[in-house]
């Protein structure tokens, strides 16, 4: 197993509402889930071959829960990564070597029977996670927008956020809005729905607790 290690900052997007259902082992809200990706890489590794600076993003789509499978994805990785460097995220992406189940990317690949071919291009991603503000950009293929939570009633930006102390993506995520619609071969649209910003902190075994 190649040892691969790296800090960064994500923003997800799915259907489910605010908070969403999948994070305390629930079904989803809307009884399918589709779901955008964008992670940049402030830090990390895979072997010698170094990661940080990169982005990368994925689309997904189930037709029920998760853990029911038949779901169909999409990979985006950075044009300015090298050869050698599209290989090695697109094996993280894909959960190898990886232990079984330990990250996000092992859990969501193994329930995918579609892969659509990888599209290397540019990304472009912003997020602030305190700010719970983010913008996720793919030409042709993805636009992404995440903004707080406001109260119904003053308008004001309302912060929540979830703790999982044994989960296999993030330790804390702080939730918010998000508004996606995609296009190419994964097509999904939501809007005001889940949104995740999270610091992470992953290797081959799962979560980088301190």
């Amino acid at each position: 197993m190649t040892p691969w290690e790296f800090t960064g900052k994500s923003l997800i997007n799915c259907t489910c509402t605010y908070g969403c259902n999948c994070q305390f082992n629930g079904l989803p809200d809307k009884g399918h889930c589709h779901a955008v990706a964008g992670i940049e890489i402030e830090e990390g590794h895979y072997g010698d071959t170094k990661l940080g600076g990169l982005r990368i993003a994925a689309i997904y789509k189930w037709p029920g829960a998760i853990h029911e499978g038949n779901g169909e994805a999409i990979a985006f990785v950075d044009e300015a990564a090298d050869d050698q460097q599209r290989e090695s995220l697109l094996k993280i992406m894909t959960g190898q070597d990886t232990d079984p189940f330990a990250t996000m990317f092992s859990v969501y690949f193994s329930t995918v029977t579609k892969m659509n071919d990888p599209v290397f291009t540019k990304i472009d991603f912003d997020v602030d996670v305190d700010g719970r503000t983010g913008r996720l950009h793919i030409e042709d293929y993805i636009e992404t927008v995440g903004e707080p939570i406001r109260n119904p009633v003053s308008g004001a930006p309302s912060r929540a956020q979830i703790v999982q102390p044994e989960g296999f993506e993030y330790a804390i995520a702080e939730i918010g809005s998000a508004t996606s619609a995609t296009q190419g071969p994964v097509k999904v649209a939501m809007e005001n729905t889940y949104g995740q910003f999270a610091n992470l902190h992953l290797n081959n075994h799962g979560i980088v607790r301190a």
